[in-house]
This record gives structure tokens, C-alpha cells and sequence, in this order.
């Protein structure tokens, strides 16, 4: 398997490029602000061919590429309902003005082909298999998307905003609770095979192991208590 990431534009988001093998079909999966020269790049140093654009959330920082990256390769893009309207209306999604000058810089709107996301699909694209699921908290659509275990490949988990390396997702954006950030983590996270690669939408690569021993959030919804405030990643 082919995982190629890189941290784009101003958020520093992490945008992945997911294939069996270089020079085959791959999935794109939250191209955010400024990353549609990396995605160019990352598909021609791989040789691959995209058939989807994958999104974890609605937040401008994962989907300022989308309109962009989707017209250049013909594709579609996949999206929780919940989350549709930030890709028109990104400013109502933060409950505040991102910036003038930053909005000069985005295309706002949705590509041709939108498809909508449902908790426990089970998308097959580009010959992979990915699991979703959905994971409100940090927005009311953020879901996260599972991949098997391979030959050679441990499973792996794109956490988009809900899980980072020793944090979670910010909750005081709109949409956001922290009742329902901890539900998910609980609901979605808990069960994972501690082996589990996670890749989030900011930060490093962590694992479910490391992060159940080390995350205070997760650890104490293992313990079923409540979590108290850490710095957070995301806009």
C-alpha cells in the first residue's frame, strides 16, 4: 500500500494520497487550503491516478482544494450531509470571518459531483476499502475513515479532527460539544486494535496504543470519566 501525506497552506492540514502501489488509482483525502501544487505533485511522483476526494469535515482548512483538485481529474468528492453547506459557506461554519485576504485566495462551493457520507459505509474506491464512520465533536459531520489490515500493513485510521497525537479536535466552533467528541472517541477509537496506525489531520502519525496510554482524553474515557481541556489542533 501507498500512503503519501504532506501538511498544507496556512493550518498546516494534512492531505493524504492513498493507493495500492504506485502508478495505480488512488483516493484523495482532505485537500485543504493551498494543497492542490502539492497533490500535483505527490500524483506525479507516484505515477497515480485519482477516482475520489475523501472529507473527514467541512472546515476550510480540509477543503479549500476540493472545487480545484476535483475539476482538474473529473472526480467526485465525499462528504458527511452535516458538513455540506461549509463547502459554500465557510465563514458560517467558523462563526466568524476567516479574512479577506485568505478568502481571496479559495474557490468556495462545491465541485460537479458531490456524494454524501453515512455512518458505517463502506466505500470501495481505487481498489481500497474504506470504513466510515461517523464522529461528531469537533463538527456535527466529521466521520473518520478505517482501512483493514494488509499483508504487510498494519490497519490503518484517518482520524481527520477527532483524534491527534496526545489531543483532540477544538469543540468551540459551531457544531462543535465536547459530549459528543467524547462519545465518539469512545465509540470509535476504544475498539481499534491498539497496532493501528493513525493519521490525523494535523500533526504527526500516532498509534491507538501509544495514544490510549499517553492521550489524556482517551484515557479517560477508557476510564469513563470526562476529560478536562488540553490544547487542540484544527481551526
Amino acid at each position: 500500500m501507498l500512503i503519501a501525506g504532506f501538511p498544507a497552506g496556512a493550518w498546516g492540514t494534512n492531505c493524504y494520497l492513498v493507493a495500492p502501489a504506485a502508478g495505480e488509482e488512488c483516493v484523495i483525502i482532505d485537500p485543504g487550503h493551498q494543497a492542490a501544487q502539492g497533490v500535483e505533485e505527490t500524483l506525479k511522483k507516484h505515477r497515480l491516478k485519482p477516482v475520489a476526494v475523501v472529507l473527514t469535515h467541512g472546515h476550510i482548512d480540509h477543503v479549500a482544494s476540493v472545487v480545484p483538485v476535483c475539476g482538474a481529474h473529473d472526480v467526485p468528492a465525499w462528504i458527511h450531509p452535516s458538513d455540506r453547506y461549509m463547502m459554500s459557506d465557510p465563514e458560517k461554519a467558523l462563526g466568524r470571518s476567516i479574512g479577506m485576504p485568505l478568502m481571496g485566495e479559495l474557490t468556495v462551493g462545491e465541485p460537479d459531483d458531490v456524494h454524501e457520507l453515512t455512518d458505517g459505509a463502506r466505500l470501495a474506491l481505487a481498489g481500497l476499502e474504506l470504513t466510515v464512520s461517523h464522529a461528531p465533536g469537533h463538527t456535527k459531520g466529521s466521520v473518520t475513515f478505517g482501512m483493514p489490515e494488509a499483508a504487510d500493513v498494519p490497519p490503518v485510521f484517518f482520524s481527520g479532527d477527532l483524534l491527534f497525537a496526545g489531543s483532540v479536535g477544538r469543540t468551540d466552533l459551531p457544531g462543535g460539544d465536547m459530549a459528543e467528541m467524547l462519545e465518539s472517541l469512545a465509540r470509535v477509537c476504544l475498539p481499534l486494535d491498539d497496532s493501528t496506525v493513525v493519521l490525523s489531520g494535523h500533526g504527526p502519525q500516532t498509534t491507538i496504543g501509544r495514544e490510549r496510554a499517553t492521550n489524556p482524553y482517551l484515557r479517560e474515557v477508557a476510564a469513563g470519566q470526562g476529560a478536562s481541556p488540553a490544547p487542540r489542533r484544527g481551526m
